[in-house]
């Protein structure tokens, strides 16, 4: 296991065909990650930047890039377009530049699919024509889980949103699709994403206690960038602080809606924020959680997405 020690924080702004480093001034942030069909987003804020670099990002950058963690297991947490950049003042001394940025923003919002497939094609052409819409604006193809060998016995004629089409085929196919660090991925609602359990205790960067909510499992950790949506986590179940049901008789169907613990301790990441403050204390990675075999109920906010564990 990599020593949680001397953390580790890089910011690098693209634009204009160069790019500025910014790790060595103080940063914050807060990245929130997830496969509801939707871009992750980043706020970002450095303190006490020289006017000019504040005026090139300003004028020029328009892709921020964000690597964390400890030094023996950095990672990248969030990769995307630039939607705002502000500028201030905390206080008479120190100034502030602000970028908020989302992933896969500009493909979210404006890839389109305009083509016919013959008959005889698989679910997974249907994914890689989209993925054609989305190579112009920067996104490149990452794990695309197992879809099926069914071949359609009709063309296809695909038109409208790149994003519509992908909803389409995943819930034809039991899956969620998501844009993570510019890479397109798919991957099944009933399986975790590869790589194995991560395990999580007092020993390896768990704070405080999980607690069960309407929302799902919530756990809190030690940043860890090895954590994202469809991650794998193990943790003590007898450690799990369960949901206090409410009395009143009108709150019937939410006490029946709690998310179930797991016997075994094992839990699918659905959201995972992760925030920092180089210069401060935070430093963590909050989970939002489901149990990995996917009995139970399910929270509102994911069964309206069309996904189903």
């Amino acid at each position: 296991m990599a020593q949680q020690w001397l953390r580790y924080c890089k910011l690098t702004v693209a634009g204009g065909g160069d790019s500025v480093d910014l790790s060595q001034l103080r940063i914050r942030f807060q990245v929130t990650q997830h496969n509801l069909q939707s871009p992750n987003a980043a706020d970002i804020t450095i303190t006490n930047l020289s006017d000019q670099t504040v005026k090139r990002i300003k004028g020029e950058g328009t892709e921020v890039t964000l690597e964390a963690g400890y030094e023996e297991n950095p990672g990248l947490i969030f990769k995307g377009q630039i939607i705002q950049k502000r500028s201030g003042r905390e206080n008479p001394v120190d100034t502030y530049l602000n970028i908020i940025a989302q992933g896969g923003d500009q493909a979210y919002n404006f890839a389109t699919v305009s083509k016919t497939l013959a008959a005889g094609h698989s679910y997974r052409d249907q994914v890689l024509a989209v993925y054609e819409a989305l190579k112009p604006f920067g996104i490149t193809l990452g794990k695309i889980a197992d879809l099926g060998d069914k071949k359609m016995p009709r063309a296809r004629v695909m038109f409208g949103m790149a994003r519509d089409i992908l909803r389409t085929i995943a819930i034809s196919t039991g899956t969620s699709w998501s844009i993570q660090n510019n890479e397109l991925t798919v991957t099944k609602n009933n399986e975790p994403k590869e790589g194995g359990a991560i395990v999580l205790n007092s020993r390896t960067g768990l704070i405080g206690l999980p607690v069960q909510s309407i929302d799902g499992i919530l756990v809190t950790c030690l940043l860890n960038p090895q954590i994202g949506p469809g991650s794998l986590i193990q943790i003590d179940q007898a450690s799990v602080q369960e949901a206090k049901l409410s009395a009143d008789y009108t709150a019937v169907v939410n006490n029946a809606m709690i998310p179930s613990t797991a016997d075994d301790g094992f839990y699918k990441c659905l959201v995972v924020n992760h925030s920092g403050d180089t210069r401060g204390d935070p430093w963590y990675t909050q989970i939002l959680c489901l149990r990995a075999d996917g009995k139970g109920p399910i929270p509102l906010s994911i069964a309206s997405q069309g996904i189903a564990l």
